[in-house]
């Protein structure tokens, strides 16, 4: 099974949740775009404004855009889809690479509605409410774990120098450095003087 047919299905039904955005994108019925991310996917947009994948042997036509990312921006994308295009390099139809900059800068999952029918509507609340604040103590959680470790490293166990101090010791090394050769030449002249006496 081809992996990308889970992510497109994924896509269509945000989408169908969200008919606005697959108006816009149905607006742009027939055009293809490929996004390369260490992988490269092919997607067409088909009516309704939702998405289908095709491989490269269907591929005879060039796509209407590509839109690259490197792969070591995709957890940053990922984090923060509204940020998505300031990570991607885009080339083809501006009018096309732009609605689909847009749409996926404001797909959201909207997990109760999802849930809601499996463990009901109140069950379904609760869920995402404690599943978003377990995602915020993480976010915390790993926050303050960065920043202690910074400390320690910076004040405890001096294994890392702040750029400052960094800055400031090269200095006094120049310093030093250029007083140890001044006075290697005045004892150089020192000893010549005094050869010649």
């Amino acid at each position: 099974m081809n992996p990308v047919f889970p992510l497109i299905a994924v896509l269509n039904h945000l989408l169908v949740r969200q008919p606005r955005l697959a108006a816009a994108l149905s607006e742009h019925a027939g055009k293809s775009a490929r996004i390369d991310a260490g992988i490269s996917v092919r997607v067409r947009v088909v009516a309704g404004g939702l998405l289908e994948s095709f491989g490269v042997d269907e591929a005879t036509d060039e796509v209407s855009v590509t839109i690259s990312i490197e792969p070591a921006d995709l957890p940053l994308v990922l984090a923060n889809p509204e940020r998505a295009a300031s990570f991607a390099k885009l080339r083809g139809d501006a009018e096309f690479a732009r609605t689909v900059s847009e749409v996926v800068g404001s797909l959201r999952w909207d997990a109760e509605s999802d849930l809601a029918p499996i463990v009901g509507d109140i069950a379904a609340v609760r869920i995402v409410q404690a599943a978003r604040a377990i995602a915020a103590q993480i976010k915390t959680g790993g926050h303050h774990l960065a920043e202690n470790a910074a400390e320690y490293l910076l004040e405890e166990n001096p294994t890392l120098l702040y750029r400052r101090a960094g800055e400031d010791f090269a200095a006094d090394v120049a310093v030093l450095r250029d007083d140890v050769e001044r006075l290697a030449k005045r004892i150089a002249l020192l000893e010549k003087c005094g050869g010649a006496a």
